[in-house]
C-alpha cells in the first residue's frame, strides 16, 4: 500500500462524515432516524433566490468557467447586506471574495497566511474544522478557552497575560458555535487591539448573526478592524442555503488578495445561476428573517424541553440553530449516554466532546428539524427515560 503525508496524521475524518454513516444505519421504516445533531437548515431559501437559478441554468450561455471573484452584481450584493446588517461600508471591488462556502475559506485563509510551526489561537470548545486545517498546514495548534463563568465567551485577560509572539492567526466565532453566545462591541474592539498589539490575524466566523440574534455584529465594524481583521460569512445557515455553498470573505484588499492567489490555484468561480440565486437572497429583508425567526424560536421551546427531560442545564439567551446544554452529574460518561439514547429512540444528539476538551460535558441539540420531528423526539425520549427508571426499580 502506499503510505499517505504525513500532514493527515494528526487529523482524523470528521466527526459528522463517520457518525452519520452509523446513524443511518438505523434507520427503518418502523422507527425512523429523528437527527437533532446536524445544522443542516430543513426549511427553504427565498423563493426568488430560486426562481432566479432556476432562469439562469435555463440559459445556453450561463454553464461556462466564472470568474473566480465572482459577479460584480454579487459584490454589491454583500456588500450592500453588509452595510444594512452591520453598519460596515466595503468596497465591492476590493474587499470581498466569493467562496464556494465559508468552509473552504478556513482552509484557504490558513493556507495564505500561516507558516508551518507557527501558532494559530483557536477556541476550545469551538468549531473543529479550525484545528484540523490548522495540522493540515503544519502549524501549532494554541487552544483558548471559551468559559462558561464568562458566559461563554474568553477571558480576556487570561490571554493578554499569554505568550502570544509565535501566534499567526486568531479564529474568533460569534455568535459562537456551539454555545449560542455572542460579544458585545467592546469585546471585539478588544480583540482587535489584542491582534494589532501582537501582530497577528484576526478572523471572525460569522455564519450565526441573523439566526435568534437582536444585535448582528461584524468585527469589521470596530474601527481599524481592516488591518488586522477579516470576516467569513455566508448563506449557509441565515439563508437556508447549506449546500448550495454559497460564502464570502471580506477584508482589507491585500489580505483578500492573498487568499485569492490560494483560491485560483485550487478551485474556480461558482455557478452563474448560483450567484443570481445568491443576489436575490442578500436582499431579503426583515419579514422574511422575522418569519424565520419565530420557526426558530417555536423549535427552541420544544428543544428545551427535551433537555429539561434529560436533566441537562442550559441558559436561555443563546443564539443561532442549537441548544447547548449541559448533562447532569449522574451521567458519567456523555458519549456513552448519547449512544445510549440514539440506539435506544434513534435520537441523534451531539456530543459536546467533538468540539474541545471544555465540550466533554455538554450536549448539542439542533433546532434544524420540524416541530413535528421535535415534538416525537422529545416523546421518545420521555418514553425511554421513564422506562429505564421503572427498571432501575
Amino acid at each position: 500500500m502506499i503510505s499517505t503525508a504525513n500532514r493527515i496524521e494528526g487529523v482524523q475524518e470528521y466527526y459528522f462524515s463517520r457518525k452519520l454513516a452509523e446513524v443511518r444505519r438505523l434507520n427503518t421504516p418502523e422507527l425512523p432516524v429523528i437527527n437533532l445533531g446536524i445544522g443542516s437548515p430543513d426549511m427553504a431559501p427565498a423563493e426568488s433566490a430560486v426562481e432566479a437559478l432556476v432562469s439562469a441554468a435555463r440559459q445556453e450561455g450561463n454553464h461556462g468557467y466564472q470568474s473566480y471573484k465572482g459577479i460584480p452584481e454579487l459584490r454589491k450584493a454583500i456588500a450592500a447586506y453588509y452595510g444594512n446588517t452591520y453598519g460596515v461600508e466595503l468596497d465591492p471591488e476590493t474587499m470581498i471574495l466569493p467562496l464556494v462556502g465559508s468552509k473552504e475559506g478556513i482552509m484557504h485563509l490558513t493556507m495564505a497566511f500561516v507558516n508551518p510551526g507557527e501558532e494559530v489561537l483557536v477556541p476550545d470548545p469551538g468549531y473543529p474544522t479550525y484545528a484540523a486545517v490548522a495540522n493540515l498546514v503544519g502549524a501549532t495548534i494554541r487552544p483558548y478557552a471559551i468559559k462558561e463563568e464568562f458566559n461563554w465567551n474568553i477571558d480576556l485577560e487570561e490571554l493578554k497575560q499569554q505568550d502570544l509572539s509565535r501566534v499567526k492567526l486568531m479564529w474568533i466565532n460569534f455568535p459562537h458555535m456551539p454555545t449560542g453566545s455572542t460579544a458585545t462591541t467592546e469585546q471585539l474592539a478588544a480583540l482587535v487591539a489584542l491582534a494589532r498589539q501582537h501582530n497577528f490575524l484576526l478572523v471572525n466566523d460569522n455564519p450565526y448573526s441573523l439566526i435568534l440574534n437582536e444585535k448582528p455584529l461584524s468585527v469589521l465594524s470596530v474601527p481599524g478592524a481592516a488591518e488586522v481583521a477579516m470576516e467569513l460569512n455566508s448563506l449557509s445557515k441565515s439563508h437556508n442555503m447549506a449546500g448550495w455553498r454559497i460564502g464570502w470573505l471580506a477584508g482589507h484588499k491585500d489580505y483578500v488578495d492573498a487568499v485569492l492567489r490560494v483560491k485560483s490555484n485550487m478551485d474556480s468561480g461558482m455557478f452563474l445561476g448560483l450567484q443570481h440565486a445568491a443576489v436575490e437572497a442578500l436582499q431579503q429583508g426583515e419579514e422574511w428573517f422575522g418569519k424565520l425567526n419565530q420557526e426558530y424560536s417555536r423549535r427552541k421551546k420544544v428543544a428545551a424541553q427535551i433537555m429539561d427531560a434529560l436533566e441537562c442545564t442550559f441558559t436561555n439567551d443563546q443564539s443561532g440553530m442549537f441548544l447547548w446544554a449541559k448533562a447532569p452529574e449522574k451521567v458519567t460518561d456523555v458519549p456513552a449516554w448519547i449512544d445510549e439514547i440514539l440506539y435506544a429512540t434513534h435520537v441523534f444528539l451531539t456530543p459536546g466532546f467533538i468540539f474541545g476538551d471544555a465540550g466533554k460535558r455538554y450536549v448539542r441539540l439542533s433546532l434544524c428539524s420540524p416541530l413535528e420531528a421535535l415534538e416525537e423526539a422529545k416523546s421518545r425520549i420521555t418514553g425511554f427515560l421513564q422506562q429505564s427508571a421503572a427498571a432501575a426499580h
